[in-house]
């Protein structure tokens, strides 16, 4: 799953250890979160969207959104 995670921490400063911090988790966590390689859980990306006051949708974005907006740009 593609996301913003590490665009919206470097706008505020903090360090994956920080941002752990937080959201009561590893930097290990943040960095493979960031990295594409773990999906965070539901109730995780629900604390994440409510620290930088953004929707989910704004932070992660799925696979299959990314495909449907692509089929909708090529008509």
């Amino acid at each position: 799953m593609k996301n913003h995670l590490k665009e919206l921490r470097a706008q505020r400063g903090w360090s994956q250890t920080v941002l752990g911090v937080h959201l009561d988790v590893s930097r290990q966590t943040i960095n493979a979160i960031e990295a594409g390689r773990y999906d965070p859980s539901l109730p995780l990306a629900f604390k994440i969207a409510r620290l930088f006051g953004q929707a989910i949708e704004n932070i992660f974005e799925d696979g299959e959104a990314a495909i449907q907006a692509s089929k909708l740009n090529d008509n």
